[in-house]
């Protein structure tokens, strides 16, 4: 006798197991919006409290946008919206770049925020180098931020990729170049002074991009290049509790095959290292460079 099939409770197990799915994917892209839209209000905190009252024209869409506002009174976010999207819409068509739906939020999210709280936002400091520093630091950590959870604020990147594709150079040179029109704008519009503290500003905002994307050095990785790498590789993992790779390598002068250690140490431990590599073989070949970021175990956890 043939044993009767419960379609229903099958049924309703997908249906159960369908939506426990789409749970993790709502709250990540909830999680991502949210992070954009944090970011893209740290942005418009640090146009609206520091460069755009102070006139600093610090470079991309957003620098632009000031030097219009302070000739003709055209309000930042708006000028920013019109010149975006065209520059997405241009990029997708010659391009043929999609710009996602979190790209498309982060830039209007952006101008939608500067404008908005403008009236709200009046000027922390007159000092342009105070301006100039902390406007730097609010933007970079906003674009940090937006960059991190997949958004985009739109702008100079769009434009030194068009830049690349008509005039043919490099896109690192074209990204330069649009930034430095603006500022060159700024300079005959506000003044040398003033664009100089503008470019004091995109420093300081790239640098912390910087930051956020590769973290700090926070260890050190060493190669060692040694006629004893078993003895070295004991040390470092008796003495300094750290792991270490052997790696296949030749020398290219002598032809011999040899094992080349890779050992990733805190900065603290540096000096240990050389200490116990020195003791093991004081004619090791080292090479010692900053780690901005180890996961895994010893360090910190990979998420």
């Amino acid at each position: 006798m043939t044993e009767p099939v419960d379609t229903n409770g099958k049924h309703a197990a997908a249906v159960n197991q369908g939506r426990r799915g789409r749970w993790p994917a709502a709250r990540a892209a909830f999680a991502a919006y949210a992070g954009i839209t944090i970011g893209v209000t740290l942005v418009a905190l640090g146009l609206n409290w520091f460069l755009v009252p102070n006139r600093l024209a610090a470079g991309g869409v957003s620098g632009l946008a000031v030097v219009i506002y302070h000739l003709f009174h055209v309000p930042v976010g708006a000028t920013m919206l019109a010149i975006n999207i065209p520059l997405f819409a241009l990029a997708a068509k010659v391009l043929g770049v999609a710009a996602g739906a979190r790209s498309i939020y982060g830039f209007v999210a952006l101008s939608v925020a500067v404008d908005a709280l403008a009236p709200y936002m009046p000027s922390l400091t007159n000092d342009p180098v105070l301006a100039a520093i902390y406007g730097g630091v609010l933007v970079g950590i906003g674009v940090g931020i937006t960059y991190r959870f997949g958004g985009s604020t739109g702008g100079t990147a769009l434009g030194a990729r068009l830049i690349h594709h008509y005039l043919r150079i490099g896109t690192g040179r074209a990204m330069l170049l649009a930034d430095g029109i603006v500022i060159l704008a700024a300079g005959l519009a506000f003044g040398p002074e003033l664009a100089l503290y503008a470019l004091l500003s995109v420093f300081v905002t790239m640098r912390v991009i910087d930051l956020l994307e590769e973290g700090s050095p926070y260890a050190k990785a060493a190669i060692i290049v040694s006629d004893v790498p078993e003895r070295i590789s004991g040390l470092v993992l008796h003495e300094l509790n750290r792991g270490a790779t052997a790696l296949q390598g030749r020398g290219v002068y002598t032809g011999r095959d040899r094992d080349i250690l890779l050992v990733i140490v805190s900065r603290d431990e540096v000096g240990r290292l050389k200490q116990l590599v020195r003791s093991a073989d004081p004619n090791a070949f080292v090479v010692i460079y900053d780690v901005h970021e180890a996961l895994g175990e010893g360090f910190r956890r990979l998420s």
